[in-house]
Order: C-alpha cells, then sequence, then structure tokens
C-alpha cells in the first residue's frame, strides 16, 4: 500500500484529492496538511510514501517546503499540484529545480466536481503508483564481465533479454557495424533526445555538460502541457551554454541550438534545399501523449537516418520504445539512462528491455557521452 500525505491550504482542494485517491487501488491518504510547516511536522510522524503539495500556501510555500523536505528527505517523491498558466509553469519549474519530483495540474474548464475528481485521478494516481513503488532500492546492475558472446565492456541484459552492446571505454571510433546500420563514416548531425518524469532535473544536467559551440543541433520531446514547455526552454536558455528554443513551425535546425517540442504538439521534421526545418503536428496522441517521443525519434530517423544519436532519458511510460527501434533500423545509435539514477525507469527501461539500448549509462555520464560520439564521428568524417 503506497501512503500519501496531501498538503495544500484549501480545504476543498484537499478534499477533491482525497477523494480521486480514495478508490484508487494500492493507494491510502494517510493525512492532510494546510501548509508547509504543518507539512513537515506530519512528514515525521506519518512517514508517507509520496507527497502531493500545492505552490501557493501560507506561513510556508511549496517551493520553501520542497527546499527544506530535502535536508532530511532527499528521496521521498513530491509531486506539485499547479496551475495551467504562465505563473504555475514558472512556479512549478522552480519547485522541480528545488528538488520537487513531478507536478500534475489542477483542472479547469471542467463542468462539475466529479469530473474534477476524475481529471484528478487520471493525472495523480499513475505518477502516485510509478513513484511509490520508486522508493524501493533499484535492481543491481549486473557486473560488466565478459561472456560468451558478449565482448568486453557491454552490458549484460537482464535475465531471459538479449544483451546491449556497449561501445568502447575509450574514446575512439565506434566500432564496426553492418553497413545497413552505420551512417556515412560515423558522422553524427544530430542528437535526439527523449524524457518525461523527473526529465526537467535531467535535461538540465545534460544540457549544461554540452558546450555552446557544439556542431549539432538537439531536438527534445519532454511530455509536458503548453505554457509550461515554453517556460522550460526559456528557463534552459537562461541556465545552459546552448541557446534553447521551444521549437515553432517553420524553424531552421542549426548547430549549437535546443528546440524543444512545445506542449500538445508533435515536432516532427522536412527538408528544404539542405535545411531542415521544424514542423509541428496535431496528429493524434501516441502512447497518451502530445508531443510524443516516438513520433520525433520517426521523423528523425526518416531525415538523417544513420547520422542521428538518440538518448532516452527517465520516465514513464515506453514512449521512445517503438521510435528507437524505427532509429536502430536506421542505422542509428541509441543511449539509454541507468535504472539507478532515473526518477521512473519507464522509457529507457523499455528500450533497454527491447535489445535496443547500445549503451546504458547513469545520468553524470550522458552529456559526455553524446559530446564524445559527435567529436568522434565528425572528427573520423573529416579525416577520411
Amino acid at each position: 500500500m503506497i501512503s500519501v500525505l496531501v498538503v495544500d491550504d484549501s480545504v476543498v482542494v484537499r478534499r477533491l484529492i482525497v477523494d480521486a485517491l480514495g478508490e484508487a487501488p494500492g493507494i491510502q491518504v494517510v493525512g492532510t496538511a494546510a501548509n508547509g510547516l504543518l507539512a513537515q511536522a506530519k512528514i515525521d510522524q506519518l512517514k508517507p510514501d509520496v507527497i502531493t503539495m500545492d505552490i501557493e500556501m501560507p506561513q510556508m510555500d511549496g517551493i520553501e517546503a520542497v527546499r527544506e523536505l530535502r535536508k532530511r528527505h532527499a528521496a521521498l517523491p513530491v509531486i506539485m499540484f499547479s496551475t495551467l498558466s504562465a505563473a504555475g509553469a514558472s512556479a512549478t519549474l522552480e519547485a522541480l529545480a528545488a528538488g520537487a519530483t513531478d507536478y500534475v495540474t489542477k483542472p479547469s474548464n471542467v463542468g462539475s466536481i466529479k469530473e474534477s475528481i476524475a481529471a484528478v485521478r487520471e493525472q495523480l494516481v499513475p505518477k502516485i503508483q510509478a513513484l511509490g513503488g520508486r522508493r524501493r532500492p533499484p535492481a543491481a546492475v549486473p557486473p560488466r564481465a565478459p561472456a560468451a558472446g558478449l565482448r568486453p565492456g557491454a552490458v549484460p541484459a537482464r535475465p531471459g533479454l538479449p544483451p546491449s552492446p556497449a561501445r568502447p571505454a575509450v574514446a575512439g571510433p565506434a566500432p564496426a557495424r553492418p553497413p545497413a546500420r552505420r551512417g556515412p563514416q560515423g558522422r553524427i548531425d544530430i542528437l535526439a533526445i527523449g524524457s518525461s518524469t523527473g526529465g526537467p532535473d535531467a535535461l538540465t544536467k545534460v544540457l549544461l555538460g554540452l558546450p555552446a559551440d557544439l556542431p549539432v543541433p538537439v531536438v527534445i520531446t519532454q511530455h509536458m502541457p503548453p505554457v509550461f514547455t515554453k517556460m522550460f526552454a526559456e528557463r534552459l536558455d537562461r541556465s545552459t551554454p546552448l541557446k534553447v528554443v521551444e521549437a515553432g513551425d517553420g524553424m531552421e535546425l542549426n548547430p549549437g541550438t535546443v528546440y524543444i517540442a512545445p506542449g500538445d504538439r508533435h515536432l516532427v521534421f522536412n527538408r528544404r534545399g539542405t535545411s531542415t526545418l521544424t514542423q509541428l503536428s496535431n496528429a493524434p496522441q501516441e502512447n497518451s501523449c502530445r508531443p510524443a517521443v516516438d513520433v520525433m525519434f520517426r521523423s528523425v530517423a526518416a531525415l538523417y537516418g544513420g547520422t542521428a544519436f538518440a538518448a532516452v532519458l527517465t520516465g514513464m511510460g515506453q514512449d521512445g520504445r517503438g521510435g528507437a527501434k524505427v532509429l536502430r533500423d536506421a542505422g542509428c545509435e541509441v543511449l539509454a539512462q541507468d535504472e539507478a539514477s532515473s526518477v521512473v525507469w519507464g522509457m529507457p527501461g523499455a528500450v533497454v528491455a527491447a535489445g535496443l539500448a547500445d549503451e546504458v549509462l547513469p545520468l553524470d555520464r550522458i552529456a559526455g557521452a553524446l559530446l564524445n560520439r559527435v567529436r568522434v564521428g565528425r572528427s573520423a568524417a573529416v579525416a577520411r
């Protein structure tokens, strides 16, 4: 049973959340608090598995409460309860930067209390189930020992799954593959990244490790609603070396620039002469998501073939697995974040389980791996 503490200054909202979780299997609300200060004492008393936290509260707001919480409980999942507005998005991103784990948006434009409860339940229950279970220690990573049919340095798969091939530990040209699976001379022309739960923090850390003169563009699909993606892009643009923008229709992809798929629009690409342009799509959701990582990955594979390099970071669900297969079939390499450093090992775990990951790395090594692959591939292409 996953125990939940609900923190909100509104009696109505507290009741709404309690009712929304009341019939959810495996979830029990063990207490409520009207502000962050009261929540601190109840956390020690009730020892919840997950906390839902409002942002605007008297005495101690949600952002300050998260900061205080992280001093004593580094891993306790906190889900912020936010409004779908510019102010709400900005505050939510600040809360995530302070250590919040994820967020849901308060229902808007709903016609009844019953519909509001259903909307909250639909968003909140899957996150609580995923994050509440995440407090268990991650499965041990098998040692990187050579095995029959597995070259040194490869990542052994979990029982019953094929091994995931790894690249050499030292910098150098990528190992030879059949011609159908290789880009021209190993050159990399674009980086494509997909993420969801835990993604804002993970993406920030990855982009901080990439230089302003990165010779390729970066395209990202992070599961976020409208408004949030624009605020997130602006935040990344201020805090990382690269230029970061929310993608719009008809933007030309340029080196050293990061393009983030906007909320509720798929990000795809097309060619005009020698230029690659962004295109936004209202096509149906995939994996219950729009934007979807699978959609972006397929488009990257169609235009770039084996000259793309992709990474799947922390996130719920399996979005990115289907797109990773298309990328691999086109000759691309795919990297996955490891379980220990992921907030939720759903998306990268699905890629690894399907045998589609060329490399499985902790978050703090991903930026270096991306940069090394770009530099090695482009240097090899120039040398030839």
